[in-house]
């Protein structure tokens, strides 16, 4: 009888090799970072990475045959969901290790980003002293993603409503600022505008997606 593990043992690898080529597209993990915040429709992940209906659908249905993506249907319309945590740890994962080896990631990100004070505050840190009452938390993603789950207490201005919201944070507080995760401009964006309309604001280090990741408290809207 001959020896079929060689044959088997390639199936094997090139069924692995299946996720990493959905993967092998910035577009979805575009998609994977957005849907890291919740359950999105089709339209609304369409609009919100710069895609038009047809050019996302077929992205989700890459994700969703590699099983990194799950469906739901409410009449006509198609909502979609991360399978499980572990994509969006993967996800988390890639990211890192794309940045600790890849040395295009570095400019690509502080392009992206644009220049930081370097003042951040991690998220321990803001556990302590929000329980306190010390900071104001501003989540400045959209309304749909802060309804989906959010730091408690945190107050939601999406970021291009800031500049005319400004007047509801307290004037007098350190406002600390966070949005979808680490390599999110929104958080960035926010805390160039606070600062220059002189208020004290700080970046959280990371974001919602690494706050789910770690099991954090979240609050519904």
């Amino acid at each position: 009888m001959s020896d079929d593990r060689p044959a088997a043992k390639a199936a094997l690898y090139e069924a692995f090799a299946a996720s990493g080529k959905a993967l092998a597209s910035g577009k979805r993990l575009e998609l994977l970072d957005l849907l890291a915040q919740g359950e999105r429709t089709v339209e609304s992940l369409a609009a919100a990475a710069g895609l038009n209906l047809t050019t996302a659908s077929a992205h989700l249905q890459t994700l969703k045959q590699a099983g990194f993506v799950a469906t739901r249907r409410e009449g006509v319309r198609i909502h979609y969901r991360l399978a499980g945590e572990d994509v969006a740890q993967l996800f988390a994962l890639l990211r890192k290790v794309a940045e600790a080896h890849q040395p295009a990631v570095t400019p690509a990100r502080d392009n992206y980003l644009g220049p930081a004070d370097g003042r951040e505050m991690t998220r321990d840190e803001l556990l302590t002293r929000s329980k306190t009452g010390q900071v104001v938390v501003l989540d400045v993603r959209p309304a749909p993603e802060y309804q989906a789950g959010h730091i408690p207490a945190a107050v939601n201005i999406p970021v291009d409503q800031l500049a005319d919201r400004i007047a509801e944070l307290p004037a007098d507080s350190e406002i600390v600022v966070y949005c979808r995760g680490e390599y999110c401009v929104l958080a960035y964006d926010a805390v160039r505008l606070l600062t220059d309309r002189g208020r004290r604001a700080i970046r959280l280090h990371d974001g919602m997606l690494e706050w789910r990741l770690a099991e954090l408290p979240l609050a519904p809207a």
